[in-house]
Order: structure tokens, then C-alpha cells, then sequence
């Protein structure tokens, strides 16, 4: 089941350290099948993420390990299960 994620941000000055490990992160995900889109709003406040995943809580462990929120930018985030119609 595909889950949107919307991120907020805060503590943005960390972007620039943490991004390498966060996008390593990402892409390891993708290529285990685990994120279907992700990317940044335009405004730099957040971000958006659909996963892949079986639960809620999943997603949210995937969350909690993401080395951007380790670091502290994701002050929030909402996971919403998501239907692709398109």
C-alpha cells in the first residue's frame, strides 16, 4: 500500500551536512521498493514522500530512521495511506 508522507521542516542550516546520507537513504529505499516519489517543496518547508509499505507504523520507522530526521530538520511529519489514480 503506497503512503504519502508530508514533512515539515525546521533547523534547515543542517540540510547541507546531513543530504548525502539522507539521499544514500532514499536511494536504498527506492531501490528495495520502499519509496515510489520523493522530493522537496518548492519553498524549502518540507518535503513530500510516498512509501511503500505494509503499515502506518512501518512508514513511520522508516521516517524515524531517515538521517534528515535524526538530525533533527523534520520538525513534523503526516503519513496518510494514498491511492494512485492516475
Amino acid at each position: 500500500m503506497k503512503y504519502a508522507a508530508f514533512i515539515g521542516y525546521e533547523n534547515q542550516e543542517r540540510i547541507t551536512d546531513v543530504e548525502p546520507a539522507h539521499r544514500a537513504y532514499l536511494a536504498s529505499l527506492k531501490q528495495n521498493g520502499r519509496i515510489w516519489a520523493a522530493g522537496p517543496f518548492h519553498d524549502d518547508s518540507g518535503a513530500l514522500i510516498i512509501y511503500e509499505a505494509e503499515s502506518e507504523e512501518e512508514v513511520i520507522d522508516i521516517i524515524d530512521h531517515d538521517p534528515l530526521h535524526e538530525a533533527g530538520v523534520f520538525s513534523t511529519y503526516i503519513v496518510r495511506p494514498w491511492i494512485q489514480a492516475l
